[in-house]
This record gives structure tokens, sequence and C-alpha cells, in this order.
């Protein structure tokens, strides 16, 4: 945290539904909202270089009517038999793995399957999280 020097960033998110899409997508949101923070202050010539180490993208997945689903919303929440949440980063190393067998068990070929959707979901967070804003060089 050298590199960042003497500054506190606070990144606040009310997550006001709280099922698990509107949950990772305010994690995710909340990296984007850093790193235009850290690009703003290299702009200004307040900090060298940035102190990101990589991207940060989160991503709801579940398993519903025996099918793996992708950024579940409300009522596949709680529909899920499985809930999963990943919290990755663009090195593909995870950072938080959340999941439990809501209404039933899970093998582990069904886990590798939640694991797998997330992880290509979490790469095209990081690959949309940077379009809008492409002069803000997003690192991930």
């Amino acid at each position: 945290m050298e590199k960042f020097g003497p500054r506190t960033i606070c990144i606040d998110c009310d997550v006001l539904q709280a099922d698990g899409g509107t949950r990772t997508a305010a994690i995710t949101g909340a990296y984007v909202a850093l790193s235009l923070a850290v690009k703003k202050l290299m702009s200004e010539k307040k900090l060298v270089e940035s102190p990101l180490l990589a991207g940060v993208a989160a991503v709801s997945v579940g398993i519903v009517d025996g099918k793996a689903l992708l950024d579940l919303c409300y009522t596949e929440d709680v529909a899920a038999a499985v809930d999963m949440n990943l919290v990755m980063n663009s090195a593909g190393e995870f950072i938080e793995l959340q999941g439990s067998g809501e209404e039933a068990t899970f093998t582990e070929p069904q886990l590798a399957e939640l694991i797998a959707t997330g992880k290509l979901a979490s790469a095209n967070c990081w690959s949309h999280s940077r379009r809008p804003s492409r002069k803000a060089d997003i690192p991930g």
C-alpha cells in the first residue's frame, strides 16, 4: 500500500434487494469505482503508478431445476437447490468462494460446472467493465 500513500478511499454499496446477483454486482461495481478513482489520482499526478494488483469481479451461480444458471435473479435465488457466489481476480485466482446446498446436496461434477461457469462470467465482467471506460485503463 506504499504506492497509495496517505489516502483513504471509501466505497459504499447499498444493496436494496439482496439476492445473489445484486450482491456480486455490487462487488464488481466497487472494483470499477476504485479503478476509476485510482486512474483519476494518476491523471492528477497524485499517484505515480497504480497500486491495484489485479481486477476483481464477482458472480452468482446456482443450480435451478437441475441446470447451472448464472447471475441468479431473486426468483431463481430462492428456488435454487444450490447457490454459490464466486469472487475472483483477473489472474484467475479465487478471493472468495461461498456455496451451499440450499435445498439439496450437489456433486463434485456439479461444483466443477458452477466454478467453470463463474470463471467464464468473471472474465466477461473484466472485459465489459473496461469497455465503457477504455480511456480509464481499468486494470484487469
